[in-house]
C-alpha cells in the first residue's frame, strides 16, 4: 500500500500536500508517512506471527536506516525492539520508549564507552564481531556486575548477491566471525568469566531483493547452531539480522510472507528465540526528500537541473550508484509519457 500520490493535481503524502509542507517547512527537506511506517512494520508482524507465537520473536528496527526520534517513536508504540550500532541510537531507543530487553547492539567498532552503557542497562543482546571485543566486554562485564548475553556474528562467506558496498558476509568483509572460526571462539567464550554466549547473530547484505542467500545463510545458521549444542554449547537465541529490499527503480522486493516461511522450516525446528532487524524494509519508502529548482543550466555536452538538496542530503546515488525516481509535486499533463526517451530535454539534475 502506498501512501504517496496524485490528488487534485497535487502530490500529497497521506492528506497533505507536499508543496504545503515545503512553504511551511523549506526545502530540502524530508517528509516521512507515518502511516506507511506502520504498515510496513505491520506486514513485518503479520509475517513473524503467521509462523511462531509473539513471545518467540522480537523485530528490533535497524536505527541505522534511518535513525530520526519521531520514526523510532512511532515504531516504539508498535512494539518494537531497536537495532542499534552506537551509543546515540541507544539515547535514541530509549528516549522513544524502547525497553532495554528490546536493544540489541551491533557493529564492528563499540567503544568501551559505549559497551559500558549497553551493559549497565541490560540490553538484550550484544552481537561480538571480534576475539578483542569479547576480551573488552568480559572485563567490562566484571567490573560492572551483570553477566552479559552475547552473540557472535557469524561471517559464513556468503554472496548477499547485492552491491558491493552492501555485501557484508564474505570473508574479505570487515563484519562478523568466520564460521570456521566459530567452534573455537564459543568455546574461549563460555572459559570467560561475565558473559553467556547463548546467541548466534548473521547478517550477510542489504537490499536484498534474492530469498536464496538468505536461505543458504539460514541452513549455514542452523547446522553451527546444530554443532555447537553437540559441543556442550547452550544455544537459544539466533539473530537473523536484516536486509530485505525496497524498489527504487525496478527492484521486486522479497515476499515477507516467504522469507518467513525460510524461518519456519529453517530456524524454527531449533527451538529459539528468532531476532529479526529489518531497517530500510520498514523506512524506505515511508519517505520523500523535497527539493526545488534552482537554476536551470545548459552546458555543451549536458544540461543541468541545479536544485537545493545536495550530497548531503542525499549521498546514495554517488555511493552505490542508486538510482531514486524523481517526480514533480504538479502532476504532470496526462498524455505525457513516463518514459525518458519522450521528453523534449533531459537533465542532469544536481545539487
Amino acid at each position: 500500500m502506498s501512501f504517496i500520490g496524485y490528488k487534485d493535481n497535487m502530490l500529497h503524502m497521506e492528506n497533505v500536500a507536499l508543496k504545503t509542507i515545503a512553504k511551511a517547512c523549506g526545502t530540502p527537506a524530508y517528509c516521512y508517512s507515518t502511516e506507511q511506517l506502520v504498515d510496513n512494520f505491520n506486514t513485518w508482524q503479520k509475517a513473524m506471527r503467521g509462523i511462531m507465537p509473539n513471545d518467540k520473536f522480537t523485530i528490533c528496527y535497524s536505527c541505522k536506516a534511518n535513525s530520526n526520534q519521531a520514526v523510532i517513536k512511532i515504531l516504539s508504540k508498535l512494539g518494537a525492539g531497536a537495532d542499534i550500532v552506537s551509543v546515540g541510537e541507544i539515547y535514541r531507543a530509549f528516549k522513544a520508549g524502547i525497553p532495554s530487553k528490546k536493544i540489541v547492539f551491533s557493529g564492528v567498532g563499540k567503544t568501551e564507552v559505549e559497551l559500558i552503557r549497553a551493559i549497565k542497562n541490560s540490553i538484550l543482546q550484544i552481537n561480538v564481531e571480534s576475539e578483542s571485543e569479547l576480551s573488552l566486554i568480559s572485563k567490562i562485564a566484571l567490573k560492572e556486575g551483570p553477566k552479559v548475553n552475547i552473540a557472535f556474528r557469524i561471517n559464513p562467506n556468503i554472496d548477499a548477491k547485492t552491491h558491493a558496498k552492501m555485501t557484508t558476509g564474505l570473508r574479505e568483509n570487515k563484519f562478523g566471525i568466520n564460521v570456521e572460526s566459530a567452534p573455537d571462539i564459543y568455546r574461549k567464550a563460555k572459559a570467560m568469566p561475565g558473559v553467556l554466549a547463548t546467541g548466534i547473530a548473521i547478517h550477510i547484505g542489504s537490499q536484498m531483493t534474492d530469498l536464496a542467500p538468505f536461505e543458504e545463510a539460514f541452513k549455514c545458521i542452523a547446522d553451527l547452531v546444530l554443532k555447537l549444542r553437540k559441543l556442550g554449547h547452550t544455544i537459544n537465541t539466533v539473530d537473523l539480522g536484516g536486509g530485505l529490499g525496497v524498489t527504487y527503480n525496478n527492484e521486486t522486493p522479497p515476499d515477507l510472507t516467504r522469507y518467513a516461511a525460510l524461518i519456519r522450516d529453517i530456524i524454527l525446528p531449533l527451538n529459539v528465540h528468532v531476532i529479526v532487524e529489518p531497517g530500510r524494509s520498514i523506512a524506505g519508502n515511508a519517505g520523500i526528500l523535497l527539493t526545488r529548482v534552482l537554476h536551470i543550466k545548459n552546458g555543451h555536452e549536458k544540461n543541468f537541473m541545479i536544485v537545493d538538496a545536495a550530497m548531503n542530503d542525499l549521498m546514495r546515488p554517488a555511493l552505490y550508484n542508486a538510482c531514486h525516481p524523481i517526480i514533480t509535486c504538479n502532476e504532470p499533463a496526462k498524455n505525457l509519457t513516463k518514459t525518458l526517451t519522450s521528453a523534449k530535454t533531459l537533465y542532469d539534475v544536481v545539487g
